[in-house]
């Protein structure tokens, strides 16, 4: 069993499990109005509004926005980290992450500060935006010596990247794998979006008849997974490459429906079983149809669902870890009537697509969360589900 003994995350709904928590049963969305990031034109961004951790003391190849994130969420957990390797052992601890931008933002910053002046900064370093940035400097921070290594899968990656951790654990390379994701906000990646007319002006509005676009966001989820025994496991993940199209998903879902199948084989159990999804429901026409018809047809209308992108923006190589979060914090002790992570969306449903069971604010199931699966479809077909289970 793959036990995800801790969480730390910081997203756009807060930096804390209180506060994600209550904001997030609350219907209270964590995307906002700004300019920050496309100058002369607001867009709808889930940005991270919380403090961020002193990187002064890093080598300028580690400073960066995305391991301040990446820092931050580690901040919330470390304590519980840090037992872990006095328990098992410096190199028995991996690193295993998902990230999509890395210090791309910091590269934007000094390109911006060149036009101006006769070079680049002195403070910038091209390294700050390798990928594998912040799985190097998680490792050095903490002075683990076990693999650490990044996924970039686009929107699957973090879901990738704790399949993965999962299959250390299994090979017995590792007792205990610090894994989610981490990406950061900047003008790149909202210009590519918009380039692609797949950005929304307002808030966005998944499987809605009205739906325009996404909100990119930004955040931080890592995992502390081990075999020590905790209330939420990783019990099942799916992976499947559909090999379609460069950024449309393959319209018969087939390689979605292939990675949601491999999870629920992988922790022998039935769609039925099945209390809640997280739906990758990114607000764009193609994916939020074919994820649609692919729901309905594998599990009718008796599961409850909800995508969570309005609530913190799509986070891109986050998305996965940042969502599994969400379930992992509805699936806590403390939530003992299931309440569900709602879907916020104006209720204009899409006759072109199936009837959903999309839950309002204050849905509750009644019992404790016991099953859910979160779904992560990214471009060039990448597909990735995760299946959390509650002992």
């Amino acid at each position: 069993m793959f036990y995800l003994n801790q969480l730390g995350m910081v997203c756009p709904l807060g930096e804390s499990h209180a506060e994600i928590s209550r904001r997030l049963f609350a219907g209270d969305s964590g995307v906002a109005m700004t300019s920050n990031y496309s100058p002369g034109r607001e867009l709808a961004l889930g940005c991270v509004e919380s403090a961020l951790p002193d990187i002064s003391a890093l080598p300028p190849g580690q400073r960066s926005r995305n391991n301040q994130l990446a820092l931050a969420a580690l901040a919330q957990i470390r304590p519980q980290v840090d037992a872990a390797i006095r328990q098992f052992g410096a190199d028995r601890i991996a690193i295993v992450l998902g990230t999509s931008t890395s210090g791309i933002a910091q590269s934007e910053a000094a390109f911006r500060y060149r036009l101006q002046n006769a070079g680049f900064p002195a403070d910038f370093a091209y390294e700050q935006q390798e990928m594998a940035s912040p799985a190097a400097t998680l490792a050095s921070v903490l002075g683990v010596t076990g693999p650490a290594y990044v996924h970039s899968s686009a929107c699957a990656s973090s879901s990738k990247a704790m399949a993965s951790a999962a299959r250390l654990i299994g090979m017995g390379l590792c007792d205990a794998v610090l894994t989610g994701g981490v990406d950061s906000l900047c003008a790149f990646t909202v210009a590519g979006f918009g380039a692609l007319e797949s950005v929304s002006a307002t808030r966005c509005n998944p499987f809605s008849a009205n739906r325009n676009g996404i909100n990119i966001g930004e955040g931080a989820a890592l995992f502390l997974m081990s075999k020590v025994e905790a209330a939420v496991s990783l019990r099942g993940w799916g992976e499947s490459s559909d090999g379609y199209h460069i950024s449309a998903p393959d319209p018969s879902g087939a390689g979605a429906r292939g990675a949601i199948e491999q999870a629920l084989a992988r922790a022998g159990v039935s769609p039925r079983q099945i209390d809640y999804i997280n739906l990758h429901g990114t607000a764009t026409m193609q994916n939020d149809a074919m994820e649609g018809r692919v729901i309905a047809a594998m599990f009718a209308d008796h599961v409850a669902l909800s995508s969570t992108k309005p609530f913190t923006g799509h986070a891109l190589g986050a998305a996965g870890a940042v969502e599994a979060g969400l379930c992992w914090l509805a699936m806590q002790d403390n939530n003992p009537q299931g309440e569900l992570p709602p879907h916020l969306w104006d209720g204009a449903g899409d006759p072109r697509l199936p009837q959903l069971n999309l839950q309002p604010v204050g849905a509750r199931l009644g019992h404790p969360l016991r099953w859910a699966l979160s779904n992560s479809f990214a471009f060039g077909g990448a597909n990735a589900s995760l299946l959390l289970g509650r002992e």
